[in-house]
């Protein structure tokens, strides 16, 4: 078991992929913040496994969001994308705990 921090920074309009669990491996997510780097709102949506977590969460200018009450599950395979409703504007940082084959 091996706790691990994983960061996506300057999150924009592209989905970008902050953490895929590796074949043979499962992760407790035990956080997941959101931070808004710009002077304007933004919103935001988080994708785990294809579902939706949060879709369209407003970010006030300079401000961040803890986007998990709780603890998750993924699996091999699984992924964490997020997208941003405006260029560069997300700051992203995922810890997990995983656990499994290296």
């Amino acid at each position: 078991m091996a706790f691990n921090k994983y960061t996506a920074l300057a999150v924009g309009t592209s989905a970008v992929t902050v953490h895929t669990v590796a074949t043979g491996q499962e992760a407790v997510v035990i956080g997941l913040n959101l931070c808004n780097v710009t002077a304007s709102q933004i919103t935001v949506d988080v994708q785990v496994a294809g579902a939706y977590l949060v879709k369209g969460v407003a970010i006030p200018a300079g401000s961040a969001l803890s986007a998990l009450d709780g603890k998750m599950i993924m699996e091999a395979a699984d992924t964490c994308v997020v997208t941003s409703s405006a260029a560069a504007s997300c700051d992203v940082i995922l810890s997990v705990l995983e656990q499994g084959e290296s």
